[in-house]
């Protein structure tokens, strides 16, 4: 089955995965986007935490565990998320649906894994209008819009070095366009001035993980997971315009005068990254555990406008989760058989606005649904999140919001000797 679906689903979804609007967050506005978590629906509903080595399932964010993987294994996520944005004095929604992954793991034999896939890294997506009166008393309008975000399609391999120890590497292309318009106008001057800026972004990045897990007497085990992201650099391609324009009764841009066309070339840093992580549990039955991840600062406030009171500073994020399955190899419950899993976190994003700290706290729980009767066959993973993000405080917006995920994992026996011809 997974063979005669696994070309479709890639030709249908990875068009959408590139060009979709994933996002309506003001806060895109800084950096490069909003970074997208790194994981599965397994990890989101666990808190994002990623520790374990799966035999059924692809484990995203350390590629150590590919080794351990038993069936081949093609693994889609998608999502769709509820906004509540909040001021002191408005509040709007927003709602968005995306694909988050597509992935595949291979196990070449009982030691030796390989996979590879893709997904987004970072997401732009804001509608930003602002009004002030400048020194000279000249009243000002300011309206910014802003979408796009840098994808990422990958190869791992991992090697089991003993029964305990796996170790593996990720290589991966990172590329996407940002389209950045901003809009001045004052008050009086019968046309305001648009400043646009299409910017194509790629190069070349990779990351390092190992897993480590012993068992005791007792039957359960300890894992500890650690991976490592060194800072890579993308190249960029900057398209930018300037013109005066207006606006038609139905909202089309018209130019008036183009003032100014240029083009150049820049390098933007991706910023190193890394996370540990330690848990304790019985396979098959229950686990829990906890995750640390951090990455050094951002160099970006913005990419083109001159915004104050805007900074980045080295960022975490702090896991906690596990599952727990009444009986895995039930023939007569169902409900024995679904994984339960629930987790927490908490985020300082490390980007800093008007003095305050953006951080952001989810708590989440999920479902792994069997499909079929087979021990270690395909499932249906079902992830709940809801959190809070930002402040109304110094002027601020706080993003208040509810993620339904969903994930499929498709599993198979490959590379299997026949006996009988």
């Amino acid at each position: 089955m997974i063979k005669k679906i696994i070309a479709g689903i890639f030709l249908l979804s990875s068009g959408v995965i590139f060009s979709q609007e994933s996002n309506s967050s003001p806060y895109s506005y800084y950096g490069l986007g909003d970074r997208k978590f790194k994981g599965t629906v397994e990890n989101i509903s666990m808190g994002g935490i990623g520790i374990l080595r799966d035999s059924i399932h692809v484990n995203l964010q350390n590629p150590s565990g590919y080794a351990a993987l038993k069936f081949t294994t093609f693994t889609l996520g998608a999502n769709t998320s509820a906004t509540t944005l909040k001021t002191d004095v408005a509040e709007e929604k927003a709602n968005r649906t995306t694909f988050n992954y597509l992935a595949m793991g291979i196990p070449v034999n009982n030691k030796f894994g390989v996979g590879f896939g893709l997904m987004p890294i970072t997401s732009v997506g804001y509608k930003l209008d602002n009004s002030s009166v400048d020194e000279d008393g000249l009243e000002r309008y300011r309206r910014f819009n802003g979408k796009g975000g840098l994808n990422r399609v990958y190869a791992a391999a991992s090697y089991a070095v003993t029964p305990k120890l796996s170790v593996g590497a990720e290589i991966q292309y990172n590329f996407g366009n940002i389209e950045t318009k901003s809009i001045i106008g004052v008050a009086d001057v019968q046309y305001p001035t648009r400043e646009s800026n299409d910017s194509h972004y790629g190069g070349a990045s990779f990351n390092l993980g190992a897993t480590y897990q012993t068992r005791f007497e007792s039957g359960a085990t300890w894992y500890a997971a650690a991976t490592y992201t060194p800072s890579a650099n993308l190249n960029s391609s900057v398209t930018r315009n300037m013109a005066t324009v207006s606006y038609s009764s139905n909202g089309a841009e018209i130019i008036i005068d183009a003032l100014d066309e240029s083009s150049f070339d820049e390098k933007v840093k991706l910023p190193s990254s890394y996370s540990i992580g330690t848990g304790y549990g019985v396979e098959r039955k229950w686990f829990v555990g906890a995750q640390y991840t951090g990455q050094e600062s951002n160099e970006f406030g913005n990419r083109f406008d001159n915004v104050s009171d805007a900074s980045f500073k080295s960022s975490y994020r702090l896991s906690l989760g596990g599952y727990f399955i009444p009986r895995y190899d039930s023939y007569t419950s169902y409900l024995s058989r679904i994984t339960y899993r629930a987790g927490m976190r908490y985020e300082n994003t490390g980007l800093v606005l008007n003095g305050e700290d953006i951080t952001d706290l989810g708590v989440s729980f999920g479902l792994g649904l069997p499909l079929g009767s087979t021990i270690g066959g395909s499932n249906l993973n079902i992830g709940f999140e809801y959190g809070k993000r930002g402040t109304t405080s110094a002027g601020l917006i706080q993003e208040n919001y509810f993620n339904l995920h969903i994930g499929l994992s498709f599993n198979e026996k490959w590379f299997v000797k026949r006996k009988f011809n």
